[in-house]
């Protein structure tokens, strides 16, 4: 495909000072124009945000290439507070018309709130994203932003996009100055073990609808999931019967 945005990718490169620069003007004007942040530690956001952010990136660092290969197609931008791993994710869903053989595309960038409201509340050890320390929630989202950014960059020139590779780090570091392609937000399980000292394996109590259980934690989102032995719950691979429970971890107590 030969496209402006093509060419820009191979022939650019930013320096620190001029990634810096333009990030911190794209901070201001998201921080200032935005109808739902009230501070860089924002305790709301909304979709609208995200595209404005999107479109002051897209402007900024891409002379608006992405949204002239997207022409007529979607971009839709959503919040998931059932993103508990991902800080973002970025998507391209294709359907077939039956008749027409038609293909309808869209992409859709989502963001994890549970992440991003989960950091920043007086942790004290260092928040970093794609290898740049953040030093509140609108930088953190900002770089989440620019890695997803990158994964669209990608779909819309060469359809694949995988952040381990070589291209896309490569285009993440000459553009936004990132070292990693990783995020070290306060996931659901860094809470449970710092707050709560629970992780998987353990044999926690809690109590539900007045009865007393004694279980293990299985696996951890924002709730612990319990698997208490119960011979009428499913069976598992160890050939024991399990009814499973989906507790908030300040209703644990750990077993030792």
């Amino acid at each position: 495909m030969n496209h402006p945005l093509l060419t820009t990718l191979t022939t650019a490169g930013l320096s620190r000072e001029a990634i810096a620069e333009r990030t911190s003007e794209i901070f201001e004007r998201v921080l200032r124009d935005s109808a739902y942040l009230d501070a860089a530690n924002f305790h709301v956001f909304h979709p609208q945000d995200l595209r404005r952010m999107f479109d002051l990136y897209d402007r900024t660092f891409f002379q608006d290439g992405c949204r002239e290969l997207l022409g007529d197609v979607p971009l839709n931008f959503s919040i998931s507070k059932r993103m508990t791993r991902a800080a973002g994710k970025t998507m391209r869903r294709e359907q077939r018309h039956r008749l027409h053989g038609t293909v309808r595309r869209e992409y859709e960038i989502s963001v994890s709130s549970t992440l991003l409201f989960q950091t920043f509340c007086g942790e004290e050890r260092t928040v970093t994203v794609s290898g740049l320390v953040c030093n509140n929630r609108l930088q953190a989202l900002q770089r989440v932003m620019e890695h997803e950014i990158v994964h669209l960059v990608e779909m819309l020139l060469w359809t694949d996009s995988s952040c381990a590779a070589s291209r896309f780090q490569s285009i993440a570091g000459k553009f936004f100055g990132h070292t990693q392609h990783t995020h070290e937000l306060i996931t659901p399980r860094e809470k449970a073990w710092t707050q709560y000292r629970i992780r998987p394996g353990d044999q926690v109590r809690f109590r539900f609808e007045g009865s007393h259980y004694t279980g293990i934690v299985n696996r951890i989102t924002k709730r612990a999931t319990i698997l208490v032995e119960d011979p009428e719950g499913i069976r598992y691979s160890n050939g024991k019967h399990y009814r499973k429970y989906y507790v908030p971890f300040n209703m644990l107590e750990k077993v030792e």
